[in-house]
């Protein structure tokens, strides 16, 4: 079964009755690249010695877009993300409007945001990019949802998200558009991602509700992949999902809802 994406699924929702480095080692098997989040708790020299291909890391460990600080500690952060990048030859790095803690919550919180707080994000993200762009790999900000997973989490709509990929316009920053996430804030997703197209680097995928692989929910992923495909769209498509039974079927399920129609 053929794709006209490139798949790859997260390690850290999959096969979690294994250890990491299995898990990671059943993904790449399976035929897909991989994804993992928080990289300070991984051993990175037997994941780049595993042969798997990854896709996207987690792209920051502390710090946020707005607050000077925050942003400082962002960027420091970013650096140190991006020398396992490189030992990893992951092209990709993830981030957030702002630290996320172990379930998913902002460590700090906002409930609006201001014209200033926008200016110093777009200057934040610039200042990202280019360390992207020096590395060549690429940041990506992905949307979230507020109603269910990241309440208070700034910058978190797809509409904001694009704003301020699109005033950054650099090949050092690019969206991570998350499909479920857009569900559950926005919906309208097809043609939501017909416009934002342009400035992904990257789709996301689960079912809602619960965040299971597509077929399990309301999404309708085989007529979004044939959306994507005649939009043009030939890059990664990750599934970031819990599997409603076991991971193999949950990987046969992403394959299946994205194969070539």
């Amino acid at each position: 079964m053929t794709s006209p994406f490139t798949l790859a699924a997260n390690a850290e929702m999959l096969y979690r009755e294994r250890p990491f480095l299995e898990r990671v080692d059943a993904i790449s098997k399976a035929g897909f690249l991989v994804e993992i989040w928080d990289w300070t708790a991984k051993d990175i020299p037997a994941l780049a010695a595993s042969g798997a291909g990854f896709s996207s890391m987690t792209g920051y460990i502390t710090g946020d877009l707005i607050d000077r600080d925050g942003a400082e500690a962002l960027l420091r952060s970013a650096r140190r993300s991006l020398e396992v990048a490189a030992q990893l030859d992951c092209p990709r790095l993830n981030v957030h409007g702002t630290g996320l803690d172990d379930r998913g919550l902002p460590v700090a919180p906002r409930w609006s945001t201001t014209g200033t707080d926008w200016l110093r994000a777009v200057d934040t993200l610039r200042r990202l990019a280019a360390l992207g762009e020096e590395a060549g790999r690429t940041f990506t900000l992905e949307n979230l949802n507020t109603r269910v997973d990241h309440p208070g989490t700034p910058f978190a709509r797809s509409d904001d998200t694009v704003q301020l990929v699109q005033a950054v316009d650099s090949p050092g920053l690019r969206m991570n558009f998350d499909l479920y996430h857009a569900q559950i804030d926005e919906g309208n997703l097809i043609e939501r991602t017909r416009a934002v197209l342009p400035w992904v680097g990257e789709i996301q995928v689960a079912d809602n509700p619960g965040r299971f692989e597509p077929g399990t929910g309301e999404i309708n992923y085989a007529n979004v992949s044939v959306a994507l495909a005649d939009a043009g769209y030939s890059g990664v498509v990750a599934l970031e999902a819990w599997p409603s039974g076991g991971s193999d079927l949950a990987l046969e399920r992403f394959r299946e809802a994205f194969a070539a129609r």
